[in-house]
């Protein structure tokens, strides 16, 4: 089964570094995105933002980042917790854009 997005965006929000309880680094933030997109044959203006959370060394890269930093993400899409609907991109693997 393929479970992959890539997105670029500006960090809009990052929370302060947690830790599992197996000792795992996790960081969770807000992703804004903005693009035009062509649906059906007709442009059309794209605007969200996107909750997030990296874990291991996705983590202490987006510790390293600045709110406002432009990024292009990849990762996958997961429930937020075990019972619920939304859902988080959990990123794999995060760059920053140049400019940055």
């Amino acid at each position: 089964m393929l479970n992959r997005v890539e997105l670029t965006g500006c960090l809009i929000e990052r929370l302060a570094l947690r830790y599992t309880p197996a000792g795992v680094p996790v960081t969770e933030c807000r992703i804004r995105h903005e693009s035009e997109q062509v649906e059906a044959g007709t442009p059309r203006m794209v605007e969200c933002e996107i909750p997030a959370k990296g874990l291991g060394d996705a983590a202490k890269w987006l510790q390293a980042a600045t709110t406002g930093a432009q990024v292009r993400v990849t990762g996958f899409l997961a429930a937020k917790t075990r019972n619920s609907k939304q859902l988080v991109l959990h990123i794999e693997h995060l760059e920053f854009l140049e400019g940055n």
